[in-house]
């Protein structure tokens, strides 16, 4: 797991639109909040985009970006930002190497099965590409709120 202090690992990811974010541009322009999410379009998935949808100007206002990723492909990320007005820019980490790096990809169980899946996750990475504030097992209720105190706290 990482730990507030660690350098962030990098990564290059498609956005709904197939361009390619890159983080250490993304870090050049400010504060960096990435969420990890497990799947478009599930009811905890779309509450917490819509709350940080709804604070985007707010991030933007204390100098961060926000980003989110799942494993969900371009075309899904782009239907869900589409049919909920999302503002918030959605990267496809389909082999989940970027999922792999930050520890979100976990072994969960649900109904008394066990599967691999992602573990909705927060990252608040400063300028410096240093990792501030990581949170691991975040229910999406309120989150978006949480995470602005703690970028208007950098």
């Amino acid at each position: 797991m990482l730990q507030p202090g660690d350098k962030a690992p990098a990564f290059v990811l498609p956005d709904a639109d197939m361009d390619r974010v890159d983080s250490d541009r993304l870090l050049r322009q400010g504060h960096l909040v990435l969420c990890f999410y497990p799947k478009d379009d599930t009811p905890g998935c779309t509450m917490e985009a819509l709350e940080f949808t709804d604070l985007q100007a707010e991030f933007e206002a204390a100098g961060a970006e926000v980003v989110g990723i799942s494993r969900d492909s371009c075309a899904s990320h782009g239907a869900f930002r589409d049919k909920y007005g999302l503002s918030v820019r959605l990267l496809a980490d389909t082999d989940g190497e970027t999922c792999m790096a930050y520890g979100v990809w976990r072994e969960k169980e649900k109904n008394g099965e066990r599967r691999a899946g992602i573990l909705r996750s927060t990252f608040i990475i400063d300028r410096a590409g240093l990792i501030r504030h990581a949170l691991y097992d975040v229910k999406p209720k309120g989150h978006a709120a949480q995470m602005l105190e703690l970028v208007r706290a950098l």
